[in-house]
Parts: C-alpha cells; sequence; structure tokens
C-alpha cells in the first residue's frame, strides 16, 4: 500500500511538472509551447454572419493600436471583394484561411503601384497562412492595358507566409524590405512578378510563370531585386522551388544596383531563357550584379548559354545564403510557426 501511495504521488508530480512547463505564462502575455508562441485571442470572419466579422479588414482594424498579445484572425472558406491593410501599428497578427484554393481576397486597384496592393503589411510579427491574394487587374490575361498592379506587398520585419498563394500579372509581390519567409507557396505572373528589397527565404515554393500572355517574342522576367549596396543584407533566395508555365521568361534582372538573387536546387522547366538573366538599367555594371545558380535541376536549369557575369558561388556561401540563419539569426522564426 505505501508504495502504492509513493507511485501515485510520485505520478502525479511528473504531472504538474510537465503541464507547468506546457504552460508558462510570458511576460509579454504570450503562451509558450514547444518553442512556439500561441494566440491569447480569436477572431472568426465569417460572410454569412455566423462570425465576429463579416470583412477581414474590419477585423483587423477592431484589434488595439500597438497590440502586443498574438492575436488570430480566423477567415472563412469564400472570395472577399476588398482590399486589406495591416497597419504598421497592429503587429503578432496570425491571419489564416481555410486553404489555398478555398479563400481569396480579390481586387483590381492599377491606378499606381503603391496605391495598387490588394494585401499590404506594414507591421513586424505577421503570419499568414492557408489564404491567396489576387490583384485581378490583368490576371487572368485580358484585354486590359498591362501595367503594375500588385497583389501583395509585404513591409513589415520578421514575416511568415506558409501556404500562401499571389496572382498577378506585373508586379505581383513587392517584396518590400524586412525579413521574411515563404514556404510551400504559390506566386504567379508574368512581368518582374517578384521585386522589391526583402531579406527572404522562398522554399518549396511554385513560381508560376503566365509569360505566353505578352505575345510572340516578349518574355516574362521573374524578378527584379532591389539591394542598393554591397553591404545590405537583402536579396531573394529561391531554395528547393518549382518553376513552371508557359511562354519563356529570364530568372530576373537588377532593380537596383547591387541585387542579390540565388536559385538553389530548384526544378527548372524549358521556359527559363537561355541567357537567364539581363542586366537592365546596368549594362556596363554587371560587376555589381549577384545573380547566381546552384545545384539546379530540369531542362532549364543547363547554364551553358548563361550571361557571363552570372557570379559563381562557391558551396559555402551558398550554405549560408540558402539557409534559416540568412533571415533567422535571432530565433523569431521559432516564435512564429503556429
Amino acid at each position: 500500500m505505501f508504495l502504492k501511495i509513493m507511485s501515485f504521488h510520485w505520478c502525479h508530480f511528473l504531472c504538474l511538472i510537465f503541464m507547468v512547463s506546457l504552460g508558462v505564462e510570458q511576460a509579454n502575455g504570450n503562451r509558450m509551447f514547444a518553442q512556439s508562441y500561441f494566440p491569447t485571442q480569436s477572431i472568426q470572419v465569417d460572410p454569412t454572419g455566423h462570425g465576429n466579422f463579416l470583412t477581414i479588414q474590419s477585423a483587423i482594424d477592431s484589434i488595439p493600436s500597438n497590440n502586443k498579445f498574438w492575436t488570430a484572425i480566423n477567415v472563412k472558406a469564400g472570395t472577399y471583394r476588398e482590399k486589406v491593410k495591416i497597419p504598421i501599428d497592429k503587429p503578432y497578427i496570425l491571419l489564416q484561411g481555410e486553404g489555398i484554393s478555398n479563400t481569396f481576397v480579390e481586387w483590381d486597384d492599377h491606378d499606381n503601384t503603391a496605391q495598387s496592393p490588394t494585401f499590404y503589411t506594414m507591421a513586424d510579427n505577421i503570419v499568414v497562412k492557408y489564404i491567396s491574394f489576387k490583384n485581378t487587374y490583368n490576371d487572368p490575361p485580358n484585354k486590359n492595358p498591362v501595367v503594375p498592379a500588385v497583389a501583395a506587398l509585404i513591409s513589415g520585419d520578421k514575416c511568415y507566409f506558409y501556404n500562401v498563394g499571389f496572382y498577378g500579372f506585373q508586379d505581383t509581390l513587392w517584396d518590400d524590405q524586412g525579413r521574411h519567409y515563404f514556404k510551400r507557396c504559390i506566386i504567379q505572373g508574368a512581368v518582374d512578378f517578384i521585386f522589391g528589397a526583402g531579406q527572404s527565404l522562398y522554399e518549396e515554393s511554385y513560381i508560376v510563370v503566365t509569360a505566353a500572355a505578352l505575345g510572340p517574342g516578349i518574355s516574362g522576367i521573374i524578378t527584379a531585386q532591389g539591394r542598393t549596396s554591397p553591404e545590405d543584407a537583402n536579396g531573394f533566395i529561391f531554395k528547393q522551388c518549382q518553376i513552371y508555365g508557359d511562354g519563356t521568361t529570364f530568372l530576373g534582372r537588377p532593380w537596383r544596383a547591387y541585387a542579390r538573387v540565388l536559385f538553389y536546387e530548384c526544378s527548372m522547366t524549358n521556359i527559363i531563357e537561355p541567357a537567364g538573366w539581363q542586366p537592365w538599367n546596368f549594362v556596363g555594371h554587371e560587376d555589381r550584379i549577384e545573380f547566381a545558380e546552384y545545384g539546379n535541376i530540369g531542362p532549364g536549369s543547363n547554364t551553358f548559354n548563361r550571361v557571363n557575369w552570372a557570379k559563381q558561388y562557391n558551396g559555402q556561401t551558398v550554405n549560408s545564403l540558402a539557409s534559416l540563419r540568412f533571415i533567422d539569426e535571432d530565433g523569431w522564426l521559432e516564435h512564429e510557426q503556429f
């Protein structure tokens, strides 16, 4: 009997220790579990009226300024005809739909690049999952003039996108600034459709080219990166992505003088132009540009006819750029992968 009582109290003690370890309350109000932070508040968006709000923007507007607690906005499946903006004073938001093919946010603004984004986030510490953003002005291809029409603009730091779709034609995803992680996303377009000066890792994502709509003899361009100095840490790294579509395309051209793009262990179909890259407005200064490929596969990965100024990175440099350390030296990602 004594042994049974001791065994019971010992098991009870261990259970208490385990439960306490799961429920450590952090000073900032977030709950930590397995090194991840879980939202302390949940908001439901449902256009049928069975949630807290009918629109995504109204749910965002309800979150207090200078928010310090993770808040989940759960968006029911459907198509939301609205522009969505997360302002700079509303960090710690988890925005999640019910599937990349089930939950869409659409708008067709195109007056100018800065005004056009369907989705715009300026805040730090934003997580987006299982939802798609579209700018429908040129997507699907139509008779409208081809102009910049942004589906999403990302300007905050420490932003994580998982299983998110970005659909447009020209300037689809404006990866503006800050450290960003895109995993298992879909990014579709034809001209400069991933552009900006973000410090970003795109992993296991689908890069879908729709350049055939540009017309005969006109090739698309995937990236237009905006690094302005050799000391800048930013750049676009594509790791184990699949690149396919229609028409033909260049991998990129420099938006700014020290642009940096690496395609690493990606699968490329035969849509890639043999030259691979364009110098755009920096002819004569190609030595400043860091465009590189390493370990890619598929017919489009043949580098025999690539431009002679493309960079040849060594294994050490590639490993440094193509790891999570490129965007996460301080451990922010482990607290945002809900």
